[in-house]
């Protein structure tokens, strides 16, 4: 993995490859940002870096200690990640055993928490003393998408390394370059953070689904055509796409968006570009305080849904809401 792998972050590679080129290595980094945004990957290249024999501010990827990284088999190199919800005291007191004993290669060891804000209090504490007083030189890397969240006297003996979300129209562009459908590509990047996020969406039989079944509903609903109740009950119960309720009322999120956007001649914005036409024949039918309204009810449906309301009669309280608007 070398820094010219991963998209954008340009503020973290600065700062990490500056570091590196300079031989200012902290002994802890936090980096903090959005699902999504390169974090592990940008750990992984600068871990490379690191320990790579050939110096410098990015790694070769043909030598020893390059390959091991690669392979995922470096002795100096450890990974956490939560236990079930949480990350436990006893995967920290396991970290500080593994580091009692010293490098093999001479270079300092290297640890990765990932979703470092799921640490208990007991095991935050105990990482505290470990960072303050490692037992070898070590370097720590705790990644977060919500860095504030870590304890404070942790956070101020860390080096923070800002994780901004992709452009969406980068991330478009890369996704069509790969041959993505464009229609589905587009939803998906308002819709997960990160390319490999959105690469999965779309290779998702249903979002394809929910989205089709999303265009259907939002046409009737516009258009005062067709039953949108039965065609719930028929294109989403009967179909078994229950379990992906929540992506319905995200995507109705962005369908409403694009009315205030064609509303306002603001084309090159639609998600939903397959039905631009229909969109901005449908935008004016009502105003824009109306279409924000039922962005806010989308926005609360999934609310509901989250409360574990019954899904049938989330989706028919929203569509009777919706329709009734006017």
């Amino acid at each position: 993995m070398s820094f010219q792998d991963i998209i954008g972050q340009d503020t973290a590679k600065q700062l990490l490859q500056g570091g590196l080129r300079r031989n200012e290595i902290s002994h802890a980094y936090i980096f903090s940002g959005p699902p999504g945004s390169g974090q592990m990957e940008m750990a992984m290249a600068f871990v490379q870096a690191l320990f790579c024999t050939r110096g410098g501010d990015d790694a070769c990827g043909e030598c020893l200690e390059c390959r091991k990284v690669l392979h995922g088999n470096h002795p100096d190199l450890s990974t956490v990640k939560p236990d079930g919800a949480t990350i436990k005291i006893d995967q920290i007191r396991d970290l500080q055993r593994i580091f009692s004993y010293r490098s093999e290669s001479g270079n300092p060891k290297a640890y990765i928490i990932d979703e470092a804000e799921k640490m208990t209090v007991q095991a935050a504490n105990s990482l505290l003393k470990f960072l303050e007083d490692p037992p070898s030189p070590a370097v720590a890397i705790l990644l977060s998408d919500n860095g504030r969240a870590l304890l404070p006297t942790i956070q101020s003996r860390a080096q923070w390394v800002p994780f901004l979300p992709l452009n969406p129209e980068r991330m478009l562009q890369i996704l069509a370059d790969e041959g993505y459908p464009a229609t589905l590509a587009r939803s998906a990047v308002h819709l997960a953070a990160g390319l490999g996020p959105c690469r999965e969406l779309i290779q998702q039989n249903w979002f394809a689904e929910i989205r089709n079944v999303v265009l259907q509903l939002g046409r009737e609903i516009a258009g005062r055509g067709g039953s949108p109740l039965i065609t719930a009950q028929q294109s989403l119960f009967k179909a078994g796409l229950s379990d992906h309720l929540d992506m319905l009322f995200s995507l109705f999120h962005l369908w409403f968006k694009d009315m205030i956007h064609a509303l306002y001649h603001k084309h090159d914005q639609v998600v939903f570009i397959d039905e631009l036409e229909f969109i901005s024949r449908h935008a004016s039918s009502r105003s824009p305080q109306q279409w924000i309204e039922a962005m806010a009810l989308a926005a609360e449906s999934k609310k509901k849904l989250r409360q574990h309301m019954n899904a049938q009669l989330c989706v028919e309280q929203f569509l009777i809401a919706v329709d009734g608007q006017r």
